[in-house]
């Protein structure tokens, strides 16, 4: 599954569809696993009839929230490549302090539901739940960081090379 999720982000990224709607996003998810993100979870958790009835309700509100904070990160990523020429300290450290306030609120938002799942499902399940939810964030994350590249590495490729003394 794994090579199949990294199979996926790679093509997600690479292409550019990273930045497109929701709709987009599962229309690729079931082109390459046949079911969409909602799917792969429902596989992955087994849960019984009881405990599904109450998941998906919360999985739902948790994915809402989940999706605009996916979007904030997009729209940093999209200012990011749009400000990447002319970067300075000012907009490097602006940048850097947006990632760091939407990664907080992923992390509050996974703390809060990890509680709800843990009070509806138990706590093993909202841990298993959010293993998968935890390994499919650091997937996208590493996929992205593979796609953009760093700071002043443009640079670096346009500066002509420093030549060599001949070695006698």
């Amino acid at each position: 599954m794994k090579k199949i999720l990294l199979g996926l982000l790679n093509l997600l990224f690479a292409t550019g569809l990273f930045a497109q709607s929701n709709k987009e996003d599962i229309e690729l998810m079931q082109a390459v696993f046949g079911k969409d993100k909602k799917e792969l979870v429902k596989q992955y958790m087994e849960l019984n009839k009881a405990d599904s009835a109450k998941f998906w309700v919360l999985y739902d509100q948790y994915e809402n929230g989940r999706k605009a904070l996916g979007t904030e990160r997009i729209h940093l990523l999209q200012e990011y490549a749009r400000d990447y020429d002319k970067l300075n300290d000012q907009k490097a450290t602006a940048l850097t302090e947006k990632n760091f306030a939407i990664n907080s609120k992923v992390n509050q938002l996974q703390q809060t539901y990890f509680k709800k799942f843990t009070a509806t499902i138990g706590g093993l399940k909202a841990a298993k739940f959010f293993q998968l939810e935890n390994y499919i964030e650091n997937a996208i994350r590493l996929s992205i960081q593979n796609e953009i590249p760093f700071i002043g590495e443009l640079e670096m490729h346009k500066k002509p090379a420093v030549p060599q003394p001949e070695k006698n």
